[in-house]
């Protein structure tokens, strides 16, 4: 009987599986064809879609809590790790720790006392919920400051806030799930030393499959090898971090950072580097259209309007703890550190906090014997559904008004021109190299030559009359021409490492010389090998 019915169970799963992908790709395309649809980001239109099925009683298999937590999350968060910066993330590396870490506490014990309070949850079930919603989901809010071009200091504050977070608050869920449950009690000691033993376990496991990742990668050049093996160490460090009693997040968010920073330029060339990075990106579109397609098909109207007002007492409280925990460490934060956070950023951090995936993953997961069950999953649902709806749909509208979104047309216009120029320069460079015009009529390449010389004479013409109808375009152009030297300086500094010339790549001098003359009266900071590097290639 097992033998008969197993083909069948996947066939169909298959069958769903296929029907979710192109139900997502389909709204992927839509926005091409009807204006309005721009305006939304692409997850919030894919929770709307799930939601309209929903509505039709159309629903497709649901998203288990090991489906988002063990296969959903680890590769999320490598490629979000993957693309952050470790010269930016250093920098704001404190207000970071302390929205992921204290953040964390402030929102778990605000949700909680609001929803003892207004909504009578025992205290036990108001700190588990409070749990679920501590976290804030990086799928949505990377997703979503990308499409919209927010500035590289915001997505830094967000994605990692969002990374780190979202190990705090599964670790938090874990602890408290005991006392829900009846099996512990609150020993804050206890607490404390478990909490710094599962970081820790974390740390350790990521660091050691990050750095063995990047020093196997070294060894050869075989891209496809190398991009499995970033794979591999996504799941690998989720895995052995959870085995051994760690934290699989804090794992996977570390071998991000290793193999992104360090991985990512001892190991592999510029043309793998390009190839992983292409990989990530499309793993991170695919997963994402499935698990937030998923979370909205999963609307349930019952339970939704029979919790409502817990909904709406867990939403209000979402808000203020937000507010109050990002108020409060900012401004411990500006305090101690010279990095300050003005108000614009503060609030589109506060109304960047979004729920999502594993906010649901792990109200799933609550046992079937923790009292108010159903309220807590309730709960979780409608305060996801509302931030990425509410939140999600207005944050264009308040990152304008914020005057947040750096990108405009006429630096559009320009980065495009100045891109043009340096590919047809190149193609200049490659014509005077000897050979290329063997076997060519002279007159002919001559010709061709002629004709690529006007078209780049016109092409800075235009960049030109553009940069002296902005002034600030001048700067611009210097900045992206400092990236491009630092990626030059990089490359050339792994062709010699790989020709046994050196033995590591040495600290990148522009980006020495480029802080000297930005900062003339303060000391050079130390710089890692590699960091500068990958900095500069990643923005080039």
């Amino acid at each position: 009987m097992e033998s008969l019915v197993e083909p069948v169970s996947i066939e169909e799963s298959l069958k769903q599986f296929l029907l979710v992908i192109s139900a997502a790709l389909i709204i992927a395309v839509l926005p091409q064809s009807i204006p309005w649809m721009r305006k939304l980001p692409y997850t919030v239109l894919l929770v709307i879609a799930g939601m309209g099925l929903a509505l039709l009683d159309i629903h497709f298999f649901s998203p288990s809590p090991e489906l988002i937590l063990w296969i959903f999350l680890p590769p999320l968060l490598f490629e979000a790790a993957w693309n952050i910066r470790w010269r930016e993330l250093r920098r704001n590396l404190v207000p970071i720790a302390l929205y992921a870490t204290l953040g964390v506490v402030v929102t778990i014990l605000g949700i909680a006392f609001a929803l003892a309070q207004w909504a009578d949850f025992l205290w036990p079930v108001a700190l588990l919920t409070g749990a679920c919603l501590s976290a804030t989901d990086p799928v949505a809010v990377s997703t979503l400051l990308r499409e919209l071009g927010a500035p590289s200091r915001l997505k830094v504050l967000v994605e990692g806030e969002s990374m780190f977070n979202d190990g705090t608050a599964v670790v938090a869920f874990s602890l408290l799930l005991g006392l829900a449950t009846g099996t512990e009690t609150f020993d804050l000691q206890n607490l404390i030393v478990e909490f710094a033993s599962v970081v820790g376990i974390g740390v350790g496991v990521g660091l050691l499959v990050g750095f063995g990742i990047s020093l196997i990668t070294k060894q050869f050049d075989l891209p496809l090898v190398e991009q499995s093996l970033t794979l591999v160490g996504a799941y690998a460090a989720y895995l052995i971090g959870e085995n051994l009693g760690g934290s699989g997040v804090i794992g996977t968010v570390t071998v991000g950072l290793i193999m992104g920073n360090f991985g990512s330029r001892v190991g592999m060339n510029p043309r793998t580097r390009v190839v992983v990075s292409e990989f990530w990106e499309f793993i991170a579109f695919f997963f994402n259209s499935i698990l937030f397609f998923l979370i909205g098909d999963q609307l349930l109207i019952d339970s939704v309007w029979s919790g409502l007002a817990g909904i709406a007492v867990a939403i209000a409280a979402v808000l203020v703890t937000r507010v109050v925990a990002i108020a409060l460490l900012t401004a411990i934060s500006n305090r101690i550190t010279t990095v300050d956070i003005g108000w614009n950023l503060q609030t589109m951090l506060c109304w960047s906090g979004l729920r999502g995936g594993v906010a649901l993953a792990l109200a799933l997961s609550v046992p079937e014997t923790v009292p108010q069950r159903d309220a807590l999953i309730a709960v979780v649902f409608g305060t996801v559904f509302f931030t990425i709806l509410v939140q999600g749909i207005t944050v264009k509208p308040l990152l304008q008004a914020l005057d947040l979104i750096q990108a405009n047309p006429i630096q559009q216009q320009y980065l495009e021109l100045i891109s043009r120029e340096t590919a047809l320069q190149k193609v200049l460079d490659y014509m005077q190299q000897p050979g290329t015009s063997a076997g060519i009529d002279p007159a002919a390449f001559r010709a061709e030559r002629a004709t690529i010389e006007s078209e780049l004479l016109k092409l800075q013409q235009q960049s030109q009359a553009l940069s002296q109808q902005d002034p600030s375009l001048a700067e611009l152009g210097v900045e992206t021409l400092r990236k491009e030297l630092l990626a030059v300086e990089s490359n050339a500094y792994y062709e010699l490492v790989q020709l046994g010339r050196l033995n590591q790549e040495p600290p990148a001098l522009l980006e020495a010389i480029i802080n000297a003359e930005e900062n003339p009266h303060s000391p050079a900071p130390a710089a890692k090998p590699g960091n500068a590097a990958v900095a500069a290639t990643k923005e080039s």
